[in-house]
């Protein structure tokens, strides 16, 4: 397993990241999606929660309702779940609140995805990627390139600047339901995720989505070489 040079420290905000080993498909279908959204709120809490014994086709929601959480490990500013990867943006409470809450995610899912597709071994390639973010202007550009990773799925030159159909990827952005961005324009279920507030002291609510795609094809060109390859 790979190490990170990074070290975490409170009140500061890091663009955390991984993808399954060889690259492989982590979400195959809704409910692995929803199984990992689930665990975005049910780990972020400093006394472990078990969703396996009470998720019995529950719904988010439900979850919500069922879970009295302790005090919450993380603030998740963030995220975005790809096919075979996933980006988060995190700040941790206390020393060691980042670590336990990616180390209570990943347990978490691999458990579940192992038990489901009846495999053993890690799903995702060791240890997860980060990094911290220094200035507000890259607070901006790094949840702007979280919420555009998406594009990828139907334009995948989008970060050189070649898109195909801009209204097609404008629409798509605009409803892909597995990332926070939905969360900025309005409320559902999945907004109890995150904690926003301390975000938008600093991110442009109101950029358009164009807007936000040429936020993020600059953090992808600043990071070209250390974040994930599709």
């Amino acid at each position: 397993m790979g190490q990170r040079t990074i070290s975490f420290a409170p009140n500061e905000w890091y663009h955390c990241y991984n993808r399954g080993v060889d690259k492989r498909v982590v979400f195959t279908n809704p409910e692995d999606y929803e199984r990992f959204v689930m665990l975005l709120y049910a780990c972020n809490s400093r006394e472990p929660i078990h969703i396996s014994n009470i998720n019995q086709g529950k719904t988010l929601v439900e979850l919500v309702a069922a879970v009295e959480r302790k005090e919450k490990l993380v603030d998740i500013g963030a995220y975005c779940l790809m096919p075979n990867h996933h980006h988060l943006f995190l700040r941790e409470h206390n020393y060691g609140g980042i670590t336990s809450f990616m180390r209570q995610l990943g347990t978490g899912y691999t458990m579940y995805f192992n038990i489901k597709y009846e495999r053993n071994g890690a799903l995702f390639q060791g240890t997860f990627k980060a990094k911290r973010i220094e200035s507000d202007q890259n607070l901006n550009r790094v949840v702007s390139y979280i919420h555009a990773n998406p594009a990828e799925l139907i334009e995948p030159k989008w970060k050189q600047c070649s898109i195909q159909n801009e209204k097609n990827l404008r629409k798509f952005l605009s409803e892909y339901q597995y990332s926070s961005f939905l969360d900025y324009s309005g409320t559902r279920p999945e907004s109890s995720i995150i904690n926003k507030e301390p975000v938008l002291e600093i991110l442009d609510a109101s950029q358009t989505i164009d807007q936000l795609i040429e936020e993020a094809k600059i953090y992808a060109r600043q990071d070209d070489n250390e974040l994930l390859p599709r």
